[in-house]
């Protein structure tokens, strides 16, 4: 990467003292995601009983939300306390490679999570002998080497480019942002990212929404009982993958429509919607729907007393 050696973020400029107020909240919400994912992985962890695939699923889920949102906090609150807000190209492709493989990595565990479902609805006297944890962990490891994989493709491709610019308009290292302050041809960077838009958000998008309307339609033709159940066991599952996928398609088009007129604190707000909503809102929604979590969840902080 070229003619410049730094970015330098713009909206941490003449904030005044309200930095501190921004500092504090932004404090407070890691802690929480730290505090609430912890408590998951340890809860599903301890307890051999829950070495299942759903809840192995939901586990990597909050290790996802650590992974991600490491990459985040740690480096905007110290923004929010720094007057000079520059960061080096190499760590803010680094920043940007980790975001986008939360990213995937999230869509890929809601697939996973829609597939395991829909198993365990469609097929449930073979779901034992489909779904195994062998299975579930060779599925994971997949889905978490190959977005690396792509992605350091996408980092070397945008670190051979040169700079023409260093402001970034955002509040963390974003690649398309990284690619438009480009002075030279970035088709095939441009070309790249379309492919990987397509493999790791299109398309498990579509399978999770395949899974769920042939659930629905097994459930229609179902008994009131089964179809309560199989309610009981989806919706944890549609309202984790509705929060995230919302805030997924507003990061996208605020960063695509450049001619997009609104308010700078409101645009900031919504393109931070998946990085901050789901790592609090995912352990609430499964610690609160699920029986079995929310117990061993309240048994260890007894025990922990």
């Amino acid at each position: 990467m070229e003619n410049k050696t730094y970015f330098s973020f713009m909206l941490f400029r003449n904030l005044g003292h309200i930095r501190y107020a921004l500092f504090s909240l932004g404090f407070v919400l890691y802690c929480v995601i730290i505090i609430l994912n912890v408590l998951i992985i340890l809860a599903i962890c301890l307890d051999r009983t829950l070495h299942q695939p759903m809840y192995i699923l939901i586990s990597c889920m909050s290790i996802n939300s650590l992974y991600g949102t490491a990459a985040f906090f740690p480096r905007v609150l110290s923004d929010l306390l720094s007057d000079t807000n520059i960061i080096s190209p190499e760590a803010c492709i680094i920043q940007s490679f980790v975001l986008f493989s939360y990213l995937a990595n999230e869509f890929a565990t809601l697939m996973l999570m829609a597939f395991d479902r829909f198993v365990a609805i469609s097929k449930p006297l073979h779901y034992h002998n489909i779904v195994t944890l062998r299975v579930i962990t060779v599925l994971i490891f997949i889905h978490w080497i190959f977005p690396l994989l792509c992605l350091g493709i996408s980092g070397i491709l945008t670190a051979r480019l040169t700079m023409c610019g260093n402001k970034l308009w955002k509040v963390y290292c974003h690649n398309f942002e990284i690619v438009k302050l480009s002075c030279t041809n970035s088709l095939i960077i441009n070309v790249w990212g379309f492919f990987m838009m397509i493999i790791f958000v299109v398309m498990p998008l579509c399978l999770i929404l395949y899974s769920y309307v042939k659930i629905l339609i097994i459930c229609q033709r179902s008994s009131s009982q089964f179809r309560s159940k199989a309610y009981q066991t989806c919706i944890p599952h549609i309202v984790v993958l509705l929060n995230f996928s919302i805030g997924i398609i507003c990061e996208v088009t605020l960063s695509r429509l450049v001619n997009l007129e609104m308010p700078t604190g409101l645009s900031v707000i919504i393109s931070l919607e998946f990085l901050v909503v789901p790592p609090i809102l995912n352990p609430l929604v499964y610690a609160l729907n699920l029986t079995d979590i929310r117990t061993k969840i309240i048994r260890f902080i007894k025990a922990s007393r």
